[in-house]
């Protein structure tokens, strides 16, 4: 018998938007299967007033305290009350400010959201985006060029999510599907600047994804070649005969999820970059 999930709260206080600290703190409670995380997050903490809230908070709900606070005495209120509840309180950055410090022989300058500036790099995740989403699903299909990288698969092969992402690291992406029958954008094996990357599935996966697609849409239908598994196996036959002729990359993402696909095509990128030649 499955021992039942046990659970404990996770308070994530952040002076910032709080991205930081959900990330560390879900990278840590992944590790743990039988316990699960209530997470209680508090983006923008910057005030003693919003402070108190907080504590208010962490004495009903009492758990685990992680923080990305700068303000020192905000600091000292945080570890004092979460000390005399005697619950476990921990800084995300400290340690590795710490670190730097020592590496450096400088201090840090505390900058509230200095990750979030406005600078170049935040706005070519912006232009980056905006390309991708006027980009998506083999749209604009003249304009390929211009991009990174060039996503192409069958249907449910998570072309648009893993765009996405990519566009967020500042990665400008475009996404093709692959239909047997239907002709390929002009240009598409042609392209000279972008990383065309392929990705696919195994037919079971992408067949059980289309399936739950149309119980959402209820147009379920046992008979639709869309959900035929002989139909999908011959779907992604085609996609993967069609990168092997381009030299092409292929990514399996039966078993990854969007960031670990992500992951691969910016691996493949940086690779390709490397190339002398290659910008």
């Amino acid at each position: 018998m499955t021992k039942p999930t046990s659970f404990f709260h996770l308070h994530l206080v952040s002076d910032s938007t709080g991205e930081t600290l959900i990330t560390v703190a879900r990278a840590a409670t992944a590790q743990y299967t039988q316990v699960s995380a209530v997470e209680h997050v508090y983006p923008a903490v910057r005030t003693n007033k919003q402070l108190d809230h907080v504590l208010a908070e962490i004495e009903q709900e009492p758990g685990v305290v992680l923080y990305t606070l700068l303000d020192a005495a905000l600091i000292d209120r945080l570890e004092n009350t979460c000390r005399d509840l005697g619950l476990p309180c921990l800084s995300i950055l400290g340690p590795v400010l710490r670190l730097f410090e020592s590496h450096l022989g400088a201090e840090a300058t505390p900058r509230v959201g200095a990750q979030h500036a406005l600078d170049a790099e935040y706005f070519k995740r912006i232009d980056a985006l905006n390309y991708t989403m006027m980009h998506d699903d083999g749209q604009m299909a003249d304009d390929l060029e211009r991009a990174e990288v060039v996503l192409v698969g069958v249907s449910r092969t998570s072309k648009t999510p893993t765009s996405i992402y990519l566009a967020n690291r500042g990665v400008k992406t475009a996404n093709v599907p692959l239909v047997p029958g239907v002709p390929l954008p002009p240009g598409l094996e042609l392209l000279q600047k972008p990383l065309v990357v392929g990705l696919f599935a195994s037919p079971e996966r992408i067949v059980a994804i289309r399936q739950n697609r149309l119980l959402g849409l209820k147009a379920h239908n046992e008979d639709d070649q869309y959900i035929d598994r002989e139909s999908v196996t011959e779907e992604i036959t085609y996609s993967r005969r069609l990168c092997a002729r381009n030299g092409w990359p292929l990514i399996d993402v039966t078993r990854r999820s969007i960031e670990e696909t992500a992951a691969a095509v910016m691996a493949l990128l940086a690779e390709r970059r490397r190339q002398p030649g290659i910008e």
